[in-house]
């Protein structure tokens, strides 16, 4: 790698439209997690314009007021005001969920079945997961889409408090970091792009956003007299959230894990209960990950699992401390083995899934987030006795 270069990963707002989406693909799977914890959910949202179209497949034995929970959520982002053409209270719901399909379900249930090898639970789905920690940060995150994640929420947090009026939902962020031999040194830059009411300036947007929450948010010994400050871009940003543009569930993957510093396997978290381990199994491998760099095992670490569908077994788990390994990645390897199990009804178990926990990780990134279960630094001593 270059002894000096700059990498720059994004955040969204909870008002953009895809995070909308997750909202409401979430909220869904809480609500039928509070009452059966064995429901089995895999709810898509689209949003667009003043309609909200749910699709997807669940089975659980809930009672759920579908256009109650979707209401609540557009509520909570902050979509009221009157001239919103995507308002609360306002938009028309389109429900086309159904249930599981019976040849998926007899592969994740735990029972026998023709053709199926074992009568253990099975993976959701076929495909690849990935877990990253690096000590960057006290998070054990990349720099860069922490930084973006802390913009993020600091103007949700003004927005929502009224410190302004002229703050609207929808917004993005954007961090550029400079690294010297691998370290991170200071911001290049610092985009953000906010949606506000028509009669505010272009000024007093820039002005405010400086001083109030970038300032407030980067440490100051990262800002230099060269950082660029890029705010509202285009010069206007009035026409936003789902009248401005479409939002699906699922279409911020990167936004969601590690800004693209860490590796993603493809599959998208949220509306997915822990049975589809393109959720679960990215958590666990999040959980490894941090636990061996917390233990002082590498500086650095990514893992990487792949399954079959309705196969209990991971059919690889793969390791990488990228050479900063304090001893053999070997060693590191066998650790793993002896003190996670894979297995997906055992992620669940390790990780306490079965709960209405996942409306917290919509928004501003599902790691990094210190209440989370794959976030405990509770194997550390595990993996240390482990490797002696």
């Amino acid at each position: 790698m270059a002894k000096s270069f700059v990498f720059s990963s994004e955040s969204v707002g909870e008002g953009h439209p895809d995070k909308v989406a997750d909202l409401i693909s979430d909220s869904v799977l809480d609500a039928c997690l509070a009452q059966d914890p064995n429901s089995r959910v895999a709810c898509e949202t689209m949003v667009k314009s003043n309609m909200v179209i749910l699709a997807g497949e669940i089975t659980t034995k809930a009672k759920i007021n579908y256009e109650q929970v979707v209401r609540d959520a557009i509520r909570d982002v902050g979509y009221v005001n009157s001239d919103d053409v995507f308002h609360a209270d306002q938009v028309f719901i389109n429900n086309y969920l159904t249930r599981q399909s019976p040849d998926i379900a007899q592969g994740v249930d735990e029972r026998a079945a023709e053709g199926k090898d074992t009568a253990e639970q099975g993976a959701g789905d076929q495909g690849l997961m990935f877990g990253y920690a690096c000590n960057e940060t006290p998070e054990m995150m990349p720099t860069a889409i922490m930084f973006a994640h802390r913009l993020g929420r600091e103007l949700t947090k003004v927005r929502k408090a009224g410190v302004v009026s002229w703050l609207r939902p929808d917004a993005k962020s954007q961090v550029s970091i400079r690294y010297e031999n691998d370290k991170p040194v200071k911001v290049e830059n610092v985009v953000i792009s906010t949606q506000h009411t028509p009669e505010v300036s272009h000024a007093a947007i820039r002005d405010f956003l400086i001083e109030h929450v970038i300032r407030r948010v980067i440490p100051a010994n990262m800002i230099d007299e060269k950082t660029q400050f890029l705010i509202n871009p285009t010069g206007r940003f009035v026409v936003g959230g789902p009248q401005g543009d479409s939002g699906l569930t699922g279409r911020k993957i990167i936004v969601d894990t590690y800004g693209g510093w860490g590796r993603h396997g493809g599959g998208a978290f949220s509306g997915k209960d822990p049975s589809k381990v393109d959720r679960s199994a990215a958590y666990m491998c999040r959980w490894v990950a941090k636990n061996i760099v917390a233990a002082g095992l590498a500086d650095i670490c990514e893992l990487q699992v792949a399954y079959a569908i309705g196969y209990p077994e991971p059919v690889s788990i793969w390791v990488d401390a990228m050479g900063t390994a304090k001893v053999s990645e070997e060693k590191i390897s066998e650790a793993v083995r002896k003190v996670f199990s894979f297995k997906p009804a055992n992620i669940v178990k390790q990780l306490d899934l079965l709960r209405p926990i996942y409306r917290q990780t919509t928004n501003y990134g599902h790691f990094g987030k210190a209440d989370l279960p794959w976030e405990q630094l509770n194997k550390v001593e595990a993996l240390r006795a482990a490797v002696k």
